[in-house]
């Protein structure tokens, strides 16, 4: 893709990726373009599908060469980007394609709509395999179709932010993004998701890495706060708040775009691609437990229960006796 960012996707071993890591900021030219690959994180079923979608399109309609890669199991990015259309993945694609001999090509795995370019890697059925390996397989199959020479102005990743084991943390922990976004709302669930992506961020920039958190979307907002506070805890900005709107979660549920230009929600989604563009890699303060909970008020969170230890006849019934020991002590020797 025509960047240092670029030369920083391997998905050798860490070591090779540690060894490319270079602190890229956005809008730096090295190369032909400078390419922004951006992972978004979030809780599943909180909307990263629907506003990447929207987000991508819109970037597209902006004039922006925008590749869209779903990186969840549940392929729900592409497929409501094209409509309900459930594309190709890349993981049961090249499963095809190997088992009949053949290489898997461009065309077999990505496809267009005004302007976006669009893939989904996919994953196993419930059982049959490890959804974090399909991640790191699907990247490597991507190498080998020429990721680090395409030439993109932004490459967005959603990823399940539930999800902790290392396949679906790969962009965070071997630099294969300058940035991340996490989605949530004013939930604890969304918010504790967004902290533990805060604090990988944070753990594998410690060991050198260089990606950093760009902001929040807060995603179904009811005005109560909780996101908001959230982010300015942390210290990281608010790049867009989409309203817990009806006509919004319908259109979703027909998979329709809701982010096109002269649409109801058209400036929304302007002003989020203007942030999601201009928005630096920052490094975040993750909060403890304690410090999450307080950001909701106690009779939601249960903070004023006190712990009440319990005890062995707790566990065995109050008819237990004790038994007499059999150990001899010896008190002269």
């Amino acid at each position: 893709m025509g960047n240092s960012a670029a030369t920083a996707v391997s998905v050798g071993l860490p070591e090779q990726a540690a060894a490319s890591r270079t602190e890229t900021q956005p809008g730096v030219q090295t190369g032909i373009k400078t390419t922004q690959i951006i992972a978004i994180y979030g809780k599943g079923g909180i909307g990263k599908s629907f506003t990447l979608a929207n987000l991508s399109y819109m970037m597209a309609q902006q004039g922006k060469k925008v590749l869209l890669i779903g990186c969840d199991p549940k392929s729900d990015t592409t497929t409501l980007l094209f409509g309900g259309k459930a594309c190709p993945t890349i993981i049961e694609t090249s499963a095809k394609k190997k088992a009949a001999g053949d290489a898997v090509e461009i065309g077999d795995v990505c496809f267009v709509r005004d302007g976006v370019f669009a893939m989904e890697l996919g994953g196993p059925e419930v059982g049959r395999g490890c959804g974090g390996r399909g991640i790191i397989h699907g990247f490597e199959l991507l190498e080998s179709l020429g990721f680090q020479e395409w030439d993109f102005d932004y490459v967005l990743l959603d990823f399940l932010g539930d999800v902790v084991c290392g396949g679906f943390g790969l962009p965070i922990a071997r630099d294969l993004c300058q940035k991340v976004i996490v989605v949530g709302s004013n939930d604890l669930q969304s918010l504790y998701v967004a902290n533990n992506v805060c604090s990988a961020v944070q753990y594998f920039r410690g060991l050198g890495g260089n990606v950093g958190v760009a902001g929040i979307v807060i995603n179904k907002d009811d005005g109560t706060g909780e996101a908001r506070a959230f982010a300015e805890a942390v210290g990281i900005p608010v790049l867009a708040s989409i309203p817990a709107d009806e006509g919004i979660r319908r259109k979703s549920a027909s998979y329709q775009i809701v982010g096109k230009p002269g649409g109801e929600w058209a400036a929304l989604f302007e002003e989020l691609g203007v942030n999601v563009a201009n928005a630096p890699p920052m490094q975040p303060n993750p909060l403890s437990q304690d410090d999450l909970l307080n950001l909701f008020a106690s009779d939601v969170v249960g903070r004023d229960i006190v712990l009440q230890p319990a005890t062995v006849e707790d566990m065995c019934g109050k008819s237990t006796l004790a038994k007499p020991s059999l150990e001899v002590i010896y008190d002269d020797v």
